[in-house]
C-alpha cells in the first residue's frame, strides 16, 4: 500500500471523464494525508499537464495585455495610425488566446476534479468490499459517510485547483521578466514587490488551517453523531430519548457553526492582506512612474504598459489564496481517506503472504470441518450447527470471525476450514467459500431477479431458495405492487433497502439470496429473528432440507431451530462451554437454558440451586 511502484499502473495519464470507473484505481500511499494527494496527483500527471498547458495560455494571454494596451497609448501619442492597427490586431489575439485558454482550463481543471473524486470513491467502495462489516466496527460509520461525500470534494477541489496554481505562478515570473526587459526601472520595483505579496500571507496560514482542521474535526463528528441518531431514530423514539440526541446534535452543529466563524475570520484577514498590499504596490508603481514620466525618463506608453501589468497581476494572486485554502481543507480530508484506506484484514501471525496464486497456479479452493481456535468451536462439514451466545455482540462478532473477517488482531490463529487458514487465502476465495449474513441484512434497490442474480454454485435456483426462506407472501406483494401490470414479482422493483417490505420479509428475501449463492460454508447470524414462530419453524426446516449435506452454521437463540440443528455449541464468555443436541443440552446445562428460555437472574440461581441439589 505504501510504495509508488503502482501508481501509474493501469490507469491512462490524461482521463477523460467518459472512461470512467477506472479499471484499476491504483494502490494508494496511505502514510499520510499529504503523500496521499501526491499520490493522486501523480497518477493525474497527464490531466494536469494538460490542464498546465491550456492555463499557461490563458495566463501569457492576460500577461501581454499590458504591453498591447502601452503600444496602442504610445501610437495615439505619436499619431502612428500602423502602430495602433498592430496593436488593435495583437489585442485580438490575445483576447482569442485569453477565451480558447480560460475555456479549456476550465475543462480540464474540472476533469481533473471529477477524475480524482472519482479515484477516491473507488478506492474507498473497494475497502468496503474489502472489509465488509467489520469496516464500521474500526472506524465510524459517520466518518466514512464523511470520506466518501464531503472529503471526497474537497480532495478533487485541491487537484483541480493545482495545475491553475502552477499557471498562475509561471505568468506571473513572466509578467516580472517581461516589466524588468521592457522597463527596468519601474520592473524592479516590481520584481521586488511580487514576493512580498505572494508570502506575505505565509504567517497567517498555520493558524487558518490550524482553525480549518478544528472545524472540519467538529463537522466530522456532527455528520457522526447525525448518521448514528437517525438510525437509531426508532429505538431512541421508543425510550423517548429522541429530543435528548436532537439536542446533542443542535450543540454539536453550534459548535460547527462557532468553528466555521473562527476560521472564516482568519481566511477574510489572509483577502484583506492580499487585495491591501497589492494595492500599495500599485499606488507605488503610479507615484513613482509619474515622477519618471515628469521628469522625462520613461514615455507616457510605458507607465501604461507597467500600471496595467500591474493592475492584472492581481488575478493570478488570487490563486495563491486559493490554493492555499485548498490546501488546508483538503489535508485533513486526505488523512481521514488514507486513515480509512490503510485498514487491512487481519493477516497470518506470522507476516507470511497471504495471497494466492492467480491463473494456472491458483490451488483448489479449501473444504471441511470449520474450526475456531480462539472460541474453540468446531463445525463439521456437512451438518446443521447452532451457535448459542448469551451476548448478541459477541454473536456478531464471532460470526464475522468465521467469515474471515476478523478485526481484532489478537494474534492467534485464523479460523481454519479443512485446516487451511481463512485468512491465509485471497479475499474473493475466502469469499467464495464462506458466506456470512449479517443479522440485519441490506437489500440493494433492483428487481427481484437482479436481488437473486448473484455469484453461486448453480446448484439452487431462485425458486428453491424463495420457497426454503418461505417468501410466498412476498411474492404476493410484489405481484401487486408489478407497475406494468404483467404481476410478474421476479420483474418488480424493490425500492431502496426494501422499506417498501416488512422487517421479516426484508429478511426472509435475504436468506433466499444466500441460499441461491450456496456456499461450501454458510453462516447465519439470527435469521428468523424477524418472524413470528410459526414462520420460523417452516424457514428452519427449509434451511435444513436445502442445505442438507452442506456446512451451515446458524447463530441463534430460537428453541425452533436449536431443536432441528445436528450439533449445537454454546458460547460463554468467548470459549465453547458445551456442545451437544437441544434436548440434552436444556436439561444439563444451566447457562445454556437460561440463553434459550430467557429465564431471569432469579430464576437461573434457583435453576442452578436445584441442578446443584440433585446431582
Amino acid at each position: 500500500m505504501h510504495g509508488f511502484s503502482h501508481s501509474m499502473q493501469g490507469t491512462p495519464d490524461a482521463m477523460q471523464i467518459r472512461d470512467l470507473p477506472f479499471t484499476d484505481p491504483g494502490e494508494p500511499d496511505v502514510r499520510s494525508g499529504p503523500r496521499f494527494l501526491y499520490w493522486l496527483g501523480r497518477n493525474q500527471l497527464g490531466g494536469q499537464l494538460k490542464s498546465l498547458a491550456w492555463g499557461l495560455l490563458h495566463q501569457c494571454g492576460i500577461a501581454g495585455l499590458p504591453w498591447t494596451v502601452g503600444l496602442a497609448v504610445q501610437a495615439a501619442v505619436d499619431r502612428s495610425g500602423h502602430r495602433l492597427a498592430l496593436a488593435a490586431a495583437l489585442n485580438v489575439l490575445l483576447g482569442v488566446a485569453i477565451a480558447v485558454g480560460d475555456t479549456m482550463l476550465h475543462r480540464t481543471a474540472v476533469t481533473n476534479w471529477i477524475t480524482a473524486a472519482a479515484r477516491v470513491q473507488q478506492l474507498l467502495a473497494r475497502k468496503t468490499a474489502e472489509l465488509g462489516s467489520v469496516l464500521t466496527r474500526r472506524v465510524a460509520a459517520g466518518e466514512v459517510v464523511a470520506v466518501s461525500t464531503g472529503d471526497v470534494e474537497k480532495i478533487g477541489w485541491f487537484v483541480e485547483a493545482l495545475s491553475r496554481f502552477a499557471a498562475a505562478a509561471a505568468a506571473l515570473v513572466t509578467i516580472c521578466v517581461g516589466l524588468l526587459i521592457y522597463q527596468p526601472t519601474l520592473g524592479i520595483v516590481v520584481a521586488l514587490g511580487v514576493p512580498v505579496l505572494a508570502l506575505a500571507v505565509l504567517p497567517l496560514l498555520p493558524r487558518a488551517t490550524r482553525r480549518a482542521d478544528i472545524q472540519r474535526e467538529k463537522a466530522g463528528r456532527a455528520t457522526e453523531l447525525a448518521s448514528d441518531t437517525v438510525a437509531g431514530l426508532r429505538v431512541l423514539r421508543g425510550i423517548g430519548g429522541e429530543e435528548l440526541f436532537l439536542g446533542r446534535y443542535r450543540e454539536a452543529s453550534q459548535e460547527v457553526r462557532r468553528a466555521a466563524v473562527r476560521s472564516a475570520r482568519m481566511w477574510s484577514l489572509i483577502s484583506a492582506v492580499q487585495v491591501l498590499l497589492p494595492g500599495l504596490l500599485l499606488i507605488t508603481v503610479v507615484l513613482y512612474g509619474a515622477h519618471l514620466a515628469l521628469a522625462g525618463r520613461i514615455a507616457v506608453g510605458e507607465l501604461v504598459t507597467v500600471y496595467s501589468a500591474v493592475t492584472l497581476m492581481l488575478y493570478p494572486l488570487q490563486h495563491f489564496e486559493e490554493i492555499a485554502m485548498a490546501y488546508s481543507f483538503s489535508r485533513p480530508s486526505a488523512k481521514r481517506a488514507a486513515r480509512v484506506l490503510a485498514l487491512q484484514r487481519v493477516t497470518d501471525p506470522a507476516g507470511t503472504d497471504t495471497g494466492v496464486p492467480s491463473g494456472p497456479e491458483r490451488r483448489a479452493l479449501p473444504s471441511g470441518d470449520l474450526y475456531d481456535p480462539k472460541t474453540g468451536l468446531l463445525a463439521p462439514e456437512g451438518r446443521f450447527t447452532a451457535v448459542v451466545c448469551g451476548d448478541p455482540d459477541a454473536a456478531g462478532r464471532l460470526a464475522d470471525r468465521l467469515g474471515g473477517h476478523a478485526a481484532d488482531g489478537d494474534g492467534l490463529p485464523s479460523v481454519l476450514l479443512g485446516g487451511v487458514a481463512l485468512d491465509g487465502l485471497a479475499l474473493d476465495d475466502a469469499r467464495t467459500v464462506v458466506l456470512v449474513q449479517d443479522k440485519d441484512p441490506v437489500l440493494l434497490s433492483g428487481t427481484l431477479r437482479e436481488l437473486l442474480d448473484v455469484p453461486s454454485s448453480g446448484r439452487v435456483d431462485a425458486a428453491d431458495a424463495l420457497a426454503a426462506a418461505q417468501c410466498g407472501d412476498v411474492l404476493e406483494a410484489l405481484a401487486q405492487a408489478s407497475v406494468d401490470g404483467g404481476q410478474d414479482p421476479m420483474a418488480t422493483r424493490i425500492t431502496e433497502r426494501g422499506r417498501s417490505l416488512s422487517g421479516g420479509q426484508r429478511q426472509r428475501l435475504a436468506l433466499a439470496r444466500s441460499l441461491v449463492t450456496d456456499p461450501e460454508v454458510l453462516v447465519l447470524d439470527e435469521p428468523t429473528s424477524a418472524v413470528d414462530s410459526h414462520t420460523e419453524a417452516r424457514v428452519a426446516d427449509g434451511i435444513k432440507r436445502l442445505r442438507a449435506g452442506r456446512t451451515t452454521v446458524v447463530f441463534t437463540s430460537s428453541p425452533l431451530l436449536l431443536d432441528l440443528a445436528e450439533r449445537i455449541v454454546f458460547v460463554h464468555d468467548g470459549e465453547v462451554a458445551s456442545v451437544g443436541v437441544h434436548r440434552e443440552l436444556v436439561h444439563t446445562d444451566a447457562r445454556y437454558r437460561a440463553v434459550v428460555t430467557r429465564e431471569t437472574d432469579e430464576e437461573e440461581s434457583k435453576t442452578m440451586q436445584r441442578v446443584e441439589e440433585s446431582a
